[in-house]
């Protein structure tokens, strides 16, 4: 462990500054849960995306609104899905009409009013991201963006964005996915209360 212990304990300092960094951010996360909550209560579902990585957060963080995130919180699933969620439609997707649209294409099938899309992205810049928030804006649904730095060319397209002050990938998904899980913690706080 010696020969690792310096990089270890600058990676977990790193890690500290980066999620302290999200203190500025508490407006918009809260701001974001009060639209998640009222968009359930409505009926409406969310709807997430990201590549990579970020496709992995995607679909952990459907999994913890439609199943549940904390053992001793049992609730009502709530509708959640990953647009990229299975091989065979990402792959017909890429195929047929590009790899630019395996996101617009389950959105424009599945987005109704009250839904809200979640985009997570590192860089903001991802066309299939950028392409799936312009459906979004133009069918006036919300969208959320989990995204770092300056947002890239996401920020200016989405609802909300919440960004990562960092520039190393996995610094922002280590902060995008406590975002995530802190804001799912919240909406259920909130559905349970009403009840």
């Amino acid at each position: 462990m010696k020969y690792y212990e310096k990089e270890f304990n600058f990676q977990v300092e790193d890690n500290i500054k980066t999620h302290l960094s999200l203190l500025t951010q508490c407006g918009d996360i809260s701001y974001a849960i009060n639209i998640i909550t009222k968009s359930i209560r409505k009926g409406g579902k969310l709807m997430f995306c990201g590549n990579g990585g970020s496709a992995a957060d995607a679909q952990h963080l459907a999994a913890e609104y439609l199943v549940r995130l904390r053992p001793k919180v049992n609730r009502h699933p709530i509708a959640a899905i990953s647009l990229a969620q299975d091989t065979s439609t990402i792959t017909a997707c890429g195929n047929d009409y590009g790899y630019d649209e395996i996101f617009l294409r389950p959105f424009q099938a599945l987005a109704k009013k009250n839904d809200i899309l979640i985009a997570i992205s590192t860089s903001g810049n991802s066309r299939n991201i950028l392409k799936v928030l312009k459906e979004a804006q133009k069918k006036k649904i919300f969208s959320l963006g989990f995204l770092s730095g300056e947002g890239g060319a996401a920020k200016k397209i989405c609802t909300k964005a919440i960004t990562v002050d960092s520039k190393i990938t996995a610094r922002i998904q280590e902060c995008h996915i406590f975002i995530g899980h802190f804001i799912l913690e919240k909406v259920e706080d909130n559905l349970l209360r009403r009840k």
